[in-house]
Parts: structure tokens; C-alpha cells; sequence
């Protein structure tokens, strides 16, 4: 007979016990009340004590992390609304030691006759065990799967920066952070012995006294950057034991893991990163893997941008070296200019602008570009800009400017050519002389506020010219009224990439037609507008405006000429001049006036070869002044000479130096002017 077994008193085990003892627990959760009955099995899977549970769903609220809570309210919100009977998730909750354990719920959803959900009975269990022998459950193949694609994404984004701020943006925004799974992000450099911190983790989180911290300092950045080795806290106890004075100060942000990564570049640290975490209970082998090959492709493209950010800054010296250092101020006339490099690197170009004071109350302007955008480029139009400067100051034509200019840059033997306008302009009467050699047109804006272009005849670009044209440029001649803005500038103002010149053109005319009054505000308003562009051209803008109240009251201009051996138009000119200075209202300095510019005249007919020009106008401005100019065709300059045996030859200058309130000579093309001016006020 087979053998009487004995069993225990309480076989079989009440469900109760056998939940308990597999570490699940029961709920009931009656909907139409909102509370919730959980056995002391299923607290004990959430961590929670009897006491510390009051009936409603939210007392749980300290043991599942937000984002926890968030999917497993949709998971049953969605079930609740389809109709399905059951549901079951994975999800983690939060441990009173602050460890985070996998748990399972399951739950079976309880319909009346109606089909509306009143009731819901369901049980929790811990899950841990179950995660180490059945991965595939719990997707950690899809997490590898999630991780490769977190390196590919990171990787590409990291491709396009350009600056350092670009490599900030793409690991510190939300997108960033939210394919490393951080809360936040901090980052320095290693700059003279010392980490200069660029970013710090979210809004509010700056630690003061650590914008510069020394390498030997006791912070993680510090730690990582002189072993060369990553660091990794796995628990808020281990960064506050490894680090106390930091964690004092950063403890109220809740972090429970960090990564701390050596950011190397050709064998050397350039810097660090550190990633910071909440619900994060340490890092797998494959965490740690990954961090550090991000780490190894963020080093390299910080290194790439600081290197592209150190070019540009080379680049654009050296083209700010070029422009002009300072605008000269220019009676009778507002004037504003502005240069934006292009993006990065060394592409900048050979945009330039100038602007030149010229005798007689003129003044040119000069907007130009050379082909090309690199360093060469830059250099050719330093020297051009200069040459063109040299040649207009000489009082040559603007023509014979631009046909010199184009000669010069010929004559550099340069593969370059360059597109310029060159403009003079006599603010006492607002005529204005263009010429253009391959350039865009100029823009005016009116006093109202309207815009119109000026067509200007066109010549062939300097250098282009002198090698494959003529070298004859049609020379323009417009008028600026009182209050007209000229304005010039370069194509990186006006051309898009797949745009139609004319297009970029109009949207150009807009804005300045509802741009701001103010000249410095209009030129900053139309340069914002390509900065947010973010062009691959560099542009160069001048704006030029004649002053409303500089127009001469009363006056003009008048000019003689004069052949040597010619008497006749000796006294013509004598005559000229002093009914001149008397129909202008400078009776009073009559005298003198007619005395040094028969004394110019004189001078220049007996000590030069060829014809004398004389030319009288009134100068706008403060004090009323009326100039007297002699030109000749001798470059030699006139000097002071002891008197003769006579007594009366060489005492001209003196003369001229004694009655005149100011004089001087100017080089004019081929020979030279000398002037006086006389205040007639």
C-alpha cells in the first residue's frame, strides 16, 4: 500500500499568500468613487506602508516617476475609450532608497450592461527577476536598436555645426537631450591652464564662482580632463561623496546619475562634457559605450568649429584691416556704412566701401567688389581700394578713376576682376556725376520715403576692361535733391541662392521705403535682415544723404579760362571776378579777393606752360565762404621765393598767405589746383 503522505496544515495556499510570497499584489479600483483597494502585497511592491496609503491613486504619486505616470495614465485612459477588456504595461517606480525597479501591472476592466467601465481588478508584481532572464520582453533589443540611432542622429546633427555654439545647440536643446535621455547638459574649454564653462545645464542651474575653474580644482570637469578619462556616478550618493562642495550647491535639482566625458582631439583635451540625469539608476556597459564614442564625435566637431571660428575671425581682421578705419565727416551730408562678412570659415570676399573728401565741397563714394571669396580676394581689394582713393584725391575725372583703377588691377597680374561704382558728389548743389563698371545700379530714397533706382550706364568690370574693352566709361550725371538718400552697395545684400537678381532688388527697395528715417537706424534695420538670412556672401552697404539745410542761399559757380599771351581774356577774368564777388554780397572783402586771384592767375600763366582755369563758387555751410581756385598744368608746386632787386617779384605768396583766410594746393590729374576761401559772412 502506498505510503500515507502528511501535509502541512495549510495546503493548499490561500491565493493571498502565494502573491505575496512571488511578490504580487491585488487592486480593485472602483471608478465611479475614484478609490482604490490595494492588499498590503501590492503596496509592498510599490514600497509603501500601510499607513502611508490613503485609498486614492495620487498617495502613490512619490513612488512612480513623472514620466512613468504620464504613459501608464494614456495606457489605461486608452483602454478605458476602446473597449478593450484588459491592459498590462511594464513601467518603473521609485524605491525609498531612490533605486528604480521594473514593475508589471495587469488589469481587467469591469463593464456594466450599459458598457460603460465602472471597475477595474487587477494585480502588480516586481519584475526585476524576470528582466534578467527575458530581455526580449522588455524591448533591451530595441533599446540597442534605440542607442545606435541616438549615435547616428547625434553624428549628423554634429556634421552641419559650424561654430561652437552650433555644437552646444545640438547636444543642449530638447531634441538633443531627449535622444541622450538628460535632464541637462554642461560643457567648458580648456583656455590657459583653466576650464571656461560655455553652457551649463537647464535655466537656473549656473553655480556661481565656476564660469572659470583651474584644472586641479575638485569638480568632475576638472577630474576628467586631467585623468583623460571618462567618469560616471552611478547614484546621487557617489556624486556627493566623490564631489561634496559641488553637490551642496546643485543638490535641490534632484540629479541621481551623471556622466562626466574628456572631450580629446589629437591627443589632447580640448575641454569636457557633463550629461546629468533624474530617474536614472546608473549606466549599463552599453550606456557607458555609447557615451563615450559621443563624446569622442562631439570632441571632433568642437575642435573643427573652434578651428572655422579662429579662420573666420583671421579673415574678417583682415578685411576690416582694409576697409577704411574711420568715415570722415562730411559737411553738408549724413552718411552711414556697414560691412557683414559672410558665415564662417574664410569665406569672406572683397567687398569694400570708401569715401573720399574732394576739394571744393565735394566728396566720392565708392562701393566695390572683388571677385572671389578668400583671403586673396581681400588683399586685391585693399590695394584697389587705395588706388582708387590715390587717383580721386588727384582730381582726376571719375571716368579717368575707373579707367586707371581698371589699368592697375590689370597690371597686378591677378586671375581677379572687380565690379565697382564710383560716385562724386557736390553737396552744395547736389549733382551728382556715376560711374558704374559692372556694378549694381543705385538705389535713391526720396525725402517722403519712396524709392526709385537710377539706371546708370554700365562699362565693363575693372580689370576686365583694361585686358578685353575699351577703356572709356560713360560718366552719368544725376541730381540728389535736399534730404535724398543715395544709397550703394554690394550683390550679398540683394542675391539669393535660386532668386532672380531683380527680386532681391525689390524686397531691397521695400525695406528701405519702410525703413526708419534715421540714417544708422536704416542701415542696421537692412543689415538685420541679412543677418537673419544668413547668407554665404559678404555685402557692403554705403548710404549717403544730403543735408535739407546745407543748400547755399544765394550764390553759384563760375569759371574762366585763361590762354598764356592772351590779355584779353586776362581782363575778362579780372572782370569776372570782381563783379562776382560783388553780386554775391562780399563787397566788403572785394579788394582782397580781386588782389590774390590776380596774383594766382599771374603766378600760374608766368611760371608754367599752358592755359590758366579759374573757377569762383560760394561753400555752404556755417559761415558763407566764397573760393577762389587756379588750375594749371605743371605739377611743380609753388614755393616761396626772396623778393628780387625790384622788390616786387616773389612776394605772391606771402600775399596770397596774408589776406586769404585759408589756402593750399591740390593735385588735379595731371597738373595741380591752388585755392584760397575768404569768409564773406
Amino acid at each position: 500500500m502506498p505510503t500515507a503522505v502528511s501535509l502541512p496544515d495549510d495546503w493548499p495556499a490561500h491565493p493571498d499568500r502565494s502573491l505575496s510570497l512571488n511578490r504580487m499584489g491585488s487592486f480593485d479600483w472602483d471608478l465611479t468613487t475614484g478609490l482604490m483597494h490595494m492588499d498590503e502585497a501590492a503596496l509592498d511592491v510599490f514600497d509603501t506602508r500601510p499607513a502611508e496609503y490613503d485609498g486614492r491613486p495620487e498617495s502613490l504619486g512619490p513612488r512612480v516617476p513623472p514620466a512613468e505616470s504620464a504613459r501608464l495614465d494614456a495606457l489605461v485612459s486608452s483602454a478605458l475609450k476602446s473597449g478593450v477588456d484588459s491592459y498590462g504595461a511594464y513601467f518603473r517606480i521609485r524605491c525609498r532608497d531612490g533605486r528604480l525597479r521594473w514593475t508589471h501591472t495587469q488589469g481587467r476592466v469591469m463593464r456594466g450592461t450599459d458598457g460603460r467601465p465602472h471597475r477595474i481588478i487587477g494585480i502588480v508584481r516586481d519584475a526585476t527577476e524576470e528582466l534578467s532572464h527575458s530581455a526580449e520582453r522588455l524591448g533591451l533589443d530595441e533599446e540597442r536598436r534605440r542607442q545606435t540611432s541616438v549615435v547616428e542622429s547625434t553624428t549628423a546633427a554634429l556634421a552641419h555645426a559650424r561654430t561652437v555654439r552650433d555644437v552646444i545647440d545640438v547636444i543642449g536643446d530638447a531634441h538633443g537631450l531627449e535622444r541622450l535621455g538628460s535632464m541637462g547638459m554642461v560643457m567648458g574649454l580648456v583656455e590657459a591652464g583653466r576650464i571656461h564653462l560655455v553652457a551649463e545645464g537647464p535655466a537656473g542651474s549656473f553655480v556661481p564662482g565656476t564660469r572659470y575653474t583651474r584644472i586641479d580644482d575638485q569638480y568632475p570637469m576638472s577630474e576628467v580632463v586631467r585623468s583623460l578619462q571618462p567618469r560616471f556616478l552611478d547614484s546621487a550618493a557617489e556624486f556627493a561623496a566623490g564631489y561634496p562642495g559641488l553637490w551642496a550647491r546643485i543638490s535641490s535639482m534632484h540629479i541621481s546619475a551623471a556622466a562626466y566625458l574628456p572631450l580629446i582631439a589629437q591627443a589632447r583635451p580640448i575641454g569636457a562634457i557633463g550629461l546629468l540625469y533624474q530617474d536614472k539608476d546608473g549606466f549599463t556597459q552599453d550606456e557607458r559605450n555609447l557615451l563615450v564614442a559621443l563624446g569622442s564625435s562631439i570632441a571632433q566637431s568642437l575642435q573643427r568649429a573652434m578651428l572655422l571660428e579662429q579662420e573666420h575671425d583671421l579673415a574678417e581682421g583682415l578685411q576690416q584691416a582694409m576697409l577704411p578705419r574711420r568715415i570722415p565727416s562730411v559737411q553738408g551730408a549724413e552718411i552711414a556704412v556697414r560691412y557683414r562678412s559672410a558665415r564662417m570659415g574664410q569665406d569672406i570676399g572683397g567687398d569694400w566701401y570708401d569715401v573720399i573728401p574732394l576739394p571744393g565741397g565735394r566728396v566720392g563714394a565708392v562701393i566695390g567688389d572683388v571677385q572671389g571669396h578668400d583671403t586673396h580676394a581681400a588683399a586685391v581689394m585693399g590695394q584697389l581700394r587705395i588706388v582708387l582713393r590715390a587717383y580721386a584725391a588727384e582730381g582726376h575725372s571719375p571716368a579717368t578713376v575707373m579707367a586707371r583703377a581698371s589699368v592697375f588691377l590689370h597690371e597686378l597680374d591677378t586671375d581677379r576682376f572687380a565690379t565697382c561704382t564710383y560716385v562724386e558728389a557736390d553737396l552744395a548743389t547736389g549733382v551728382l556725376q556715376v560711374v558704374r563698371a559692372g556694378h549694381l545700379d543705385p538705389l535713391v530714397r526720396g525725402s517722403d520715403g519712396s524709392c526709385r533706382r537710377l539706371l546708370v550706364d554700365g562699362g565693363m568690370p575693372l580689370g576686365l576692361s583694361a585686358e578685353f574693352g575699351p577703356l572709356e566709361y560713360a560718366v552719368t550725371t544725376l541730381e540728389l535733391e535736399p534730404g535724398e538718400t543715395l544709397l550703394l552697395c554690394t550683390d550679398g545684400l540683394v542675391e539669393q541662392p535660386g532668386a532672380d537678381l531683380d527680386d532681391g532688388i525689390r524686397i531691397l527697395m521695400g525695406l528701405i521705403c519702410s525703413g526708419p528715417e534715421d540714417l544708422q537706424q536704416l542701415a542696421d534695420q537692412v543689415c538685420g535682415v541679412i543677418d537673419d538670412r544668413g547668407g554665404d556672401d559678404d555685402m557692403a552697404l554705403l548710404l549717403l544723404r544730403r543735408d535739407a539745410g546745407e543748400t547755399p542761399q544765394g550764390g553759384g559757380r563760375l569759371q574762366q579760362h585763361v590762354a598764356p599771351g592772351d590779355p584779353e581774356a586776362l581782363v575778362a577774368a579780372r572782370h569776372m571776378i570782381g563783379t562776382a564777388v560783388r553780386a554775391w554780397g562780399a563787397r566788403g572783402r572785394a579788394d582782397e579777393i580781386e588782389l590774390v586771384a590776380d596774383e594766382l592767375i599771374v603766378n600760374a600763366l608766368m611760371h608754367t606752360d599752358g592755359p590758366a582755369i579759374v573757377t569762383l563758387r560760394v561753400l555752404a555751410g556755417p559761415q558763407r565762404r566764397l573760393r577762389v581756385e587756379v588750375e594749371d598744368r605743371s605739377s611743380a608746386l609753388p614755393r616761396r621765393r626772396e623778393a628780387g632787386d625790384s622788390g616786387v617779384s616773389g612776394r605772391g605768396l606771402m600775399l596770397v598767405d596774408r589776406l586769404a583766410d585759408v589756402w593750399g594746393v591740390e593735385p588735379r590729374g595731371s597738373g595741380k589746383c591752388v585755392w584760397c576761401e575768404f569768409v564773406v559772412d
